[in-house]
């Protein structure tokens, strides 16, 4: 595998900590031969937030075992404040290792040492898991939103049909249409509007 890997790679850049200098050599080499772009490396878990907010990798590669903080509580922090997809390096297939990274958010793992086929394989699963990660993410919260809406909706069409007005649905259409607002909105503003005139009625007994 070599260079002609430029093309279909969209030159993803990927960072690296490491605290041995030999092995950050090596990776740069073997990406850098692939094709992605190295934009930075670190020495430790410490700097693996800074490294990523300063610098947006695609993929955060990192080894587990580094004197300050380890590659699995840098992974939590990363993917606490700056998610991004990250590969972890490992000098052994430890179970309980790979349970604590899965759970910490790592989406790959390689075994030390790294042979350039298989860190090909692994920056491309933990971007192409992060990416869906994220859809499923983003699906979720729409889904979320919408059942909100929903929620929100069906309360404004029973507070007007409470005021016997049976063509409920059709108003709140007509006020977002009028307003040139989601219907969500208009909703909003009309159960804002009866909560405002119930508070109104309270006060004045």
């Amino acid at each position: 595998m070599a260079r002609f890997l430029h093309s279909t790679l969209a030159m993803k850049k990927v960072a690296i900590i490491d605290d041995e200098p030999s092995q950050r050599l090596i990776l740069k080499g073997l990406l850098e031969d692939i094709g992605y772009d190295v934009v930075s490396q670190g020495t430790d878990g410490k700097e693996a937030l800074r490294i990523c907010v300063e610098t947006r990798p695609d993929v955060l590669i990192m080894d587990v075992k580094m004197a300050e903080k380890d590659g699995i509580e840098a992974a939590k922090e990363v993917n606490r404040f700056y998610p991004v997809a990250i590969v972890l390096l490992t000098a052994g297939e430890d179970e309980e290792t790979i349970k604590e990274a899965a759970r910490a958010g790592v989406m790959a793992y390689l075994i030390k040492p790294v042979e350039r086929e298989e860190l090909f394989a692994a920056v491309e699963m933990a971007f192409a898991r992060f990416k869906d990660c994220e859809r499923l993410r983003k699906e979720n919260c729409d889904l979320k939103e919408s059942i909100q809406s929903r929620k929100l909706i069906e309360k404004a069409k029973g507070l007007l049909m409470e005021r016997e007005k049976p063509e409920a649905f059709s108003r709140i259409q007509k006020i977002s249409m009028d307003r040139r607002k989601p219907m969500e909105e208009a909703a909003e503003v009309i159960t804002l509007a009866f909560d405002k005139k119930a508070g109104n009625a309270i006060r004045k007994q």
